[in-house]
């Protein structure tokens, strides 16, 4: 598979991907329409915040797959059309995470100490320092606007100089404002009344974009000083460029415009232009909120494995999917494994098409965020009956155009196991179902088939039996796979009622090809013979 990266990131990034198996083509700079033109040769595409992953391009890749941003934020790929189109969006928003943070704070002892200016001034041979009396962060309110991971960060570097801090988020628990001890503001105008320093630390969103304007910055304490290293607009520039000539606002410091200049440009060639950069009382740096060495490793080298993991079908923790956190993963991955085994197994044995499937979750999932594990249901579901790649993103979707139901249901109450997934498959003559579970943290087992209990470990290549329940019927299977070379890794046989039916799981060491599972068909007694196969993480 083909990756497209065109603009800079670490050189152990492109690395990886090529020690991974992948033909990486780094092309920076590229022309818009060489790039319009080229899109769709690549399964992956790997950006920074210049190139514009919109309709546009998303329609000529016809083979794309996943779209990678390193770095934080995606306002520069339409994450709907990629969603529609199946997709896979992954950022990296802890790379630059600790980077961002710092920066935060270093601009606002900027804007509180007069640094920058003080700096220029010595440059002038000016070293009139009563021009540059500032004032201490110790003592003052800081409020920040936007309590995820950089704010939460922020937060403990403005209390260990001494600060109050309060938060505005209407989005985060009351228990984690307690954990970092920093007041929680019920309202925006809440916080905006009481800080001396004010650090917007928000998405860019239609609901986020000039958040603070006009009105919100009238109603802040007369001298306050604002940081944006979020995101461009996020504070309405001409309310805050005329607060700044008021006095209303003393200082700003801004890493971010509205809009961005060509960062790539000499200064000779740049004709960009924002009034905000003409006043002394504003400090501006050119987007250096992730341009740490570390930073710039991290989201390189983050992107890089994201990118690689979701074109190898994996579970990544993308954009356009429900909300996982990273540490999340590795917890849940076990489930979602088994949730893709469990959904894999209905049209390895059955035929009848299905018209709704329930996920059922009891025990311990009652309480755990379970959508991403109903996508691997879906996912696995899906895989052998559709020709497109089916992948988090896109499985729902492709599930609703077929006119197939889901649901999700869950039951606190079990008796034997401490968590069990049932997925319930229902057709217009039946209802049949097949629950699995997990033990010891990461051991899967299947427990019951379509109604027969078991206990039974899923491997690579397993033969399902289903036959009458009389004597000899055991012995012929193991004699024909014998015969065929085929050697059993484990078997487990299951029945309801003696003399009635009885299931098998026999667990091989190879492939079974169509001649060996006629031949079990054949057996007396024996009513059906299917392959399964379940993939291995």
């Amino acid at each position: 598979m083909k990756i497209i990266v065109t603009e800079k990131i670490t050189e152990d990034g492109i690395k990886y991907l090529k020690d991974s198996g992948f033909e990486v083509d780094v092309k920076l700079g590229l022309p818009r329409e060489e790039l319009l033109n080229i899109i769709e040769d690549y399964d992956g595409i790997i950006v920074r915040s210049a190139t514009k992953v919109n309709a546009e391009l998303i329609e000529r890749a016809k083979k794309l797959k996943v779209a990678g941003r390193a770095g934080n934020g995606v306002d520069n790929i339409d994450v709907a059309t990629c969603t529609k189109k199946g997709i896979i969006v992954v950022n990296t928003p802890e790379g630059n995470t600790m980077a961002v943070a710092e920066l935060t704070l270093g601009l606002s002892l900027c804007i509180f100490r007069n640094i920058a200016q003080a700096y220029l001034g010595g440059k002038r041979n000016d070293f009139r320092r009563s021009q540059w009396v500032g004032s201490e962060l110790n003592g003052k309110t800081a409020g920040i606007v936007g309590f995820g991971r950089i704010g939460s960060i922020v937060a403990s570097r403005f209390k260990s100089c001494g600060m109050k801090v309060v938060a505005y988020d209407p989005y985060v628990t009351d228990e984690r404002y307690r954990k970092l001890g920093v007041e929680k503001c019920e309202t925006l105008e809440e916080l905006l009344r009481q800080s001396d320093l004010i650090s917007v630390h928000m998405p860019k969103t239609p609901e986020t974009y000039g958040m603070i304007g006009e009105k919100e910055l009238k109603m802040c304490k007369k001298g306050v000083r604002i940081v944006n290293v979020a995101r461009g607009g996020l504070v309405n520039e001409k309310a805050l460029y005329d607060a700044l000539c008021s006095g209303q606002v003393a200082a700003a410091a801004i890493d971010v415009l509205d809009p961005e200049p060509n960062y790539e440009k000499k200064p000779e060639e740049q004709t960009y232009t924002n009034p905000l950069l003409t006043l002394d009382n504003v400090v501006a740096v050119p987007h250096l909120g992730a341009s740490t060495v570390e930073a710039s490793y991290n989201v390189g080298t983050d992107v890089a494995k994201l990118v690689a993991d979701a074109l190898n079908g994996k579970m990544v923790a993308a954009v356009n999917m429900p909300p996982i956190q990273t540490e999340d993963i590795s917890s849940l991955r076990p489930y979602i494994n088994l949730a893709e085994m469990l959904g894999g197994i209905y049209y390895q044995c059955e035929k009848e098409t299905v018209q709704k499937i329930e996920v059922i979750y009891s025990g311990d999932l009652v309480d755990a965020e379970t959508k991403v594990i109903s996508l691997s249901v879906i996912k696995g579901f899906l895989e052998p009956i559709v020709e497109e790649k089916v992948n988090y993103v896109n499985a729902e979707l492709i599930l609703q155009s077929m006119g197939i139901e889901l649901v999700e249901s869950k039951r606190s109450h079990l008796d034997k196991y401490t968590n069990l997934i049932t997925v319930k498959y229902i057709t217009k003559t039946r209802d049949l179902s097949v629950s699995g579970t997990i033990f010891a943290k990461e051991e899967l087992r299947i427990v019951d088939f379509f109604g027969y209990k078991l206990d039974f470990e899923p491997t690579p290549y397993v033969i399902a039996i289903q036959n009458v329940d009389k004597p000899g019927i055991i012995g012929q299977i193991g004699t024909t796979l014998g015969a065929s070379d085929i050697n059993i890794a484990a078997m487990q046989w299951s029945r309801n009622r003696k003399g009635d039916k009885a299931v098998a799981f026999i667990s091989v060491d190879g492939e079974v090809g169509d001649e060996v599972l006629e031949q079990l068909k054949k057996i007396g007694g024996v009513l059906k013979a299917s392959r399964l196969t379940f993939p291995q993480d």
